[in-house]
C-alpha cells in the first residue's frame, strides 16, 4: 500500500509570487505614467522574475 504526502507549498508560493508579480506590474504602470523608462524596466523585470518563480513553485511542489 502506497502513501503520499501532499503539501500546500505550491499554492502558497504561487500566490506569494503572483502577488509580487502584480506589484511589479503596478510599479511598471506607475513609473510609465511618470515617463521613467529605467524604473519601468526594473519593475517589468521584477514582475517577470516573480511570474517565473510562481510557475516554478507550482512545478516544483505541485
Amino acid at each position: 500500500m502506497e502513501t503520499t504526502a501532499t503539501s500546500d507549498k505550491s499554492i502558497g508560493l504561487s500566490v506569494l509570487f503572483g502577488a509580487l508579480g502584480l506589484a511589479g506590474a503596478l510599479g511598471m504602470f506607475l513609473t510609465a505614467i511618470s515617463h521613467d523608462q529605467l524604473g519601468s524596466g526594473i519593475a517589468f523585470a521584477g514582475a517577470m522574475i516573480a511570474g517565473a518563480m510562481a510557475i516554478g513553485a507550482v512545478h516544483a511542489y505541485g
